[in-house]
């Protein structure tokens, strides 16, 4: 399709235009080392590094000759070793979560790119490359709310006032503020019962309400899964991709958006300043935003696709049903990180205070 050509902002347009002129040219060299033009290095998530390598990496090796090494860590872990690699970071693409991204580009820790390195960045939903970051979302997670759906109906589920049912008291999990969902939660129950995303204060006067009946305010996937699967509880506020495996593999549990304070993470592609190259950067994003690349990573990664002619597969309408399509659409947004990031360490430590130890 025909758009405007589009450039990814940077939150420090001087560093970056500088820091393009640097790496562009040795990018496309590979430092003068010919081999480096045959490779390139991606820093990626610790998970499902295996359906990665099969939807993504592979078929990108086969289409342009340039083989990828695969480094995994957490968001954390990754960008403290981009920031003390002190501009040369060993790394060509990194792929973060948006929060970490928004975080390293304060540090100056990422280069900007637009259409003319990256063409398929016109052939993605437009949320996919807002303003304000260096590179854009490849993928999405959307929160609501996972529940047994013999235990909890689907009208409870989408209602924040299911986590006030005396009913339900002790068979309820939250997450913590410090993983994704956590503060997608906080922003949909501030959105919900406040005045908009940012009104923690009537957040966590409401949540921690909530709290005595909430069984565990979890910090990662697992616990919440297992606690639905063993029937220790009958919802949770989570992740759209937690409830994939469990409805695929026949489990009574469905997912479900709440009514309002809708709200969801992306995981974006970022260029490191200093790649050692530049080309091979460009060339894999594109083909991680290509059509080709964002069915398969939808059909055996399960990420939500963010390319507008990419095939859903039924495994994620199954979850999520219309909302693959376009979740703007369908009334879910994106946090600005320029709201979370300078207030995100006295958030984690009030959660700690007013919710989680009530």
């Amino acid at each position: 399709m025909n758009r405007t050509p589009r450039r990814i902002l940077a939150a420090s347009s001087v560093f970056v235009a500088t820091a393009l002129i640097a790496t562009g040219c040795s990018g496309s060299s590979g430092g003068g080392d010919a081999a480096a033009s045959d490779t390139i290095v991606v820093s990626t998530f610790p998970f499902g590094v295996e359906e990665f390598q099969k939807a993504v990496i592979d078929p990108f090796t086969a289409k342009t000759g340039i083989k990828v090494e695969v480094e995994t860590g957490s968001n954390a872990d990754r960008l403290s070793q981009l920031q003390l690699a002190a501009g040369d970071p060993g790394i060509d693409v990194m792929l973060i979560s948006d929060t970490f991204a928004a975080s390293g580009q304060e540090k100056d820790l990422f280069q900007s790119f637009d259409e003319s390195n990256v063409p398929n960045l016109a052939n993605i939903a437009d949320f996919a490359v807002e303003e304000g970051f260096d590179g854009p979302a490849y993928s999405y997670q959307l929160n609501g709310t996972i529940y047994n759906t013999g235990e909890v109906t689907a009208a409870q589920a989408a209602d924040w006032s299911l986590y006030a049912d005396p009913a339900l008291s002790g068979r309820l999990a939250f997450p913590d503020i410090s993983v994704t969902a956590g503060q997608l939660a906080v922003s949909g129950v501030a959105d919900a019962f406040g005045s908009g995303p940012f009104d923690i204060d009537t957040a966590y006067s409401t949540i921690g309400g909530w709290a005595p009946g909430i069984l565990q305010f979890y910090s990662s996937s697992t616990e919440v899964t297992n606690l639905l699967t063993q029937g220790e509880i009958v919802a949770a506020d989570a992740l759209s991709g937690f409830a994939t495996t469990l409805i695929a593999s026949g489990e009574p549990v469905a997912w479900t958006a709440p009514t309002e304070g809708r709200y969801m993470a992306t995981n974006r592609a970022m260029i490191p300043a200093g790649a050692p190259n530049v080309e091979g950067a460009y060339a894999f994003v594109d083909y991680l935003l290509s059509t080709e690349a964002q069915s398969q990573s939808a059909k055996i990664v399960g990420d939500l696709p963010v390319a507008l002619d990419a095939e859903i597969p039924a495994e994620i309408t199954a979850v999520v049903g219309d909302i693959a399509a376009d979740p703007v659409a369908a009334g879910y947004s994106t946090l600005d990180p320029a709201e979370i990031l300078p207030n995100r360490g006295q958030w984690v430590e009030r959660f700690a205070r007013e919710v989680t130890s009530r």
